[in-house]
């Protein structure tokens, strides 16, 4: 079993800090939310994050969803530290000093981009019963630039230095060419390059990006609602999801030593995944609904488990199994949190 070695796992995303705060519909309603749902800020939206932040429990914690899932995924591999290195843009700014606070106390390896145009990102968890609905104001984050930092020779080192490659598909909104560079280094290199749908409007409106990075994707991860999406939008007439999922494995593929594993979470359904060429179902872990607090980070805190026995080299299930664990002690809490240690074995 080959050792968790530091940097073998690069993520690179939007790092947001989550404001989160239960709200009630009338919140929901006022600036056109969905109870479960993820977008971008717009316009309309500006107020929504004073008016949160006047809420009486408001909780801050480091975010943006490639940055929770390396996070658990070093959560959850104890030792060493900083097996994963993170990469994204902040602001020189009080929130930007938090992000990189609890990187460190995450013993995630994070490199900022660091930028005083725009201030670091933000995320508002708007929280009803056991929904959320998210809605991120980039700022910042939105200013990763790939000559200043992913080019740069140190930075880009560490890149080099990874095995397994995680990136959510929100990050094509922002640099598709840092992304392509990544998922093309894998490729050419027999790494891992996992990719997450993340969100319908993804699959809707940035289509051409998110084509254009699946020939050198090797896992792609997504919930039910992001498969149902991905597979309107790319005209499969299914909607049975292990069918949709033999559909995505069978898109065109560069690097053919690694078969497309395809890997499709829904709740408390079962997952759904490629194993070679059949599609299996993996029961979840049993939850009283009593117990859960917050959904926020299930789908991140999934990824990070299954890819903190995926860097070790482990079999598929093991990574699946990893991954409900995972999501199973995040529904548990508020925002993406977790103990102290993880107890799976």
């Amino acid at each position: 079993m080959p050792e968790c070695i530091q940097n073998a796992l690069f993520g690179m995303g939007n790092p947001l800090l989550d404001i989160s705060a239960v709200v009630d519909k009338d919140f929901l309603d006022k600036y056109g939310l969905k109870p479960n749902d993820q977008i971008l800020a717009e316009e309309k939206h500006k107020a929504l994050f004073d008016e949160i932040v006047k809420k009486s429990k408001v909780e801050y914690h480091a975010g943006g969803s490639t940055q929770n899932s390396v996070k658990i995924a070093q959560w959850m591999i104890q030792e060493p530290h900083k097996v994963a290195t993170f990469f994204g843009c902040i602001g020189t700014d009080h929130f930007g000093e938090i992000l990189k606070q609890k990187a460190a106390e995450a013993h995630v390896d994070a490199h900022y981009y660091e930028q005083s145009q725009e201030p670091t990102g933000t995320c508002a968890a708007c929280i009803t019963g056991d929904n959320r609905s998210l809605v991120a104001n980039l700022a910042a984050a939105n200013c990763y630039n790939k000559e200043k930092h992913l080019d740069v020779d140190r930075n880009w080192s560490l890149v080099e230095k990874a095995r397994v490659y995680y990136i959510a598909g929100f990050f094509l909104t922002v640099s598709p060419e840092s992304i392509l560079k990544v998922a093309k280094h894998a490729s050419d290199n027999n790494k891992i390059f996992g990719l997450n749908l993340s969100a319908p409007f993804i699959s809707q409106f940035f289509k051409e990006p998110l084509m254009k990075v699946m020939p050198y994707v090797d896992i792609i991860f997504g919930n039910e609602t992001e498969a149902a999406t991905f597979a309107k939008e790319q005209g499969f007439e299914t909607e049975d999801i292990a069918e949709i999922a033999r559909r995505v494995q069978c898109l065109p593929k560069v690097n053919k030593n690694r078969q497309r594993i395809v890997v499709f979470t829904q709740g408390r359904e079962d997952t759904v995944a490629t194993v070679g060429d059949k599609v299996k179902m993996f029961p979840v872990l049993d939850i009283d609904q009593n117990d859960i607090v917050d959904t926020n980070g299930a789908g991140d805190a999934f990824v990070g488990g299954f890819l903190s026995e995926l860097v070790q080299e482990k079999p598929l299930e093991e990574c699946i199994r990893a991954g409900h664990y995972a999501a199973n002690v995040i529904i548990r809490r508020v925002g993406c949190t977790f103990p102290e240690k993880p107890d799976f074995h």
